[in-house]
């Protein structure tokens, strides 16, 4: 369990911090909202959001990181502090930000602290970055049951 706390502890404490994906801003109308997840490899997480009905747009950058930009090559050597990420608008009436989080949980692995699945450092960690105090209530809450899940089910050192 240990390092499904060390991430997740991390994916709170580390504030809102638009980046690469601030200069793909979509005109969204008064009705979509944006969501901000990291994951992993980008373009492995855009899929399962693309198919939910009221996603109308992920689009791939990243997140952290002391640049105002980066390239995938600065990125991948795993120097910058920028993790990927993907950016999600949405209608919250046709889709909600508890349905994005679910979503978001299917498609990491919370106890590895060193990236996701068979990629590995600091650019795929998993974050979760909420635009304002009721996303981060949600984000919480949603990590709590997750992890409360597993340790029902005695996995990951409950």
């Amino acid at each position: 369990m240990r390092c499904f706390i060390k991430v997740c502890v991390v994916v709170f404490a580390v504030g809102v911090s638009m980046y690469a994906l601030a200069d793909a801003e979509s005109k969204s109308g008064p009705r979509m909202a944006t969501a901000y997840f990291a994951g992993g490899c980008f373009w492995c997480m855009e899929p399962p959001f693309d198919k939910l009905d009221g996603v109308s747009e992920t689009v791939s950058g990243y997140m952290g990181g002391a640049a105002a930009t980066a390239t995938y090559q600065q990125v991948s050597s795993g120097r910058t502090a920028h993790v990927e990420a993907i950016k999600i608008t949405y209608d919250p009436s046709r889709v909600s930000y508890d349905t994005l989080l679910e979503v978001f949980w299917r498609n990491v692995d919370p106890f590895d602290a060193q990236g996701q699945f068979c990629d590995k450092g600091p650019q795929y960690k998993s974050y979760i970055y909420p635009s304002n105090a009721q996303e981060k209530q949600r984000a919480l809450a949603s990590f709590a049951d997750v992890k409360g899940r597993f340790q029902k089910q005695g996995g990951a050192n409950a």
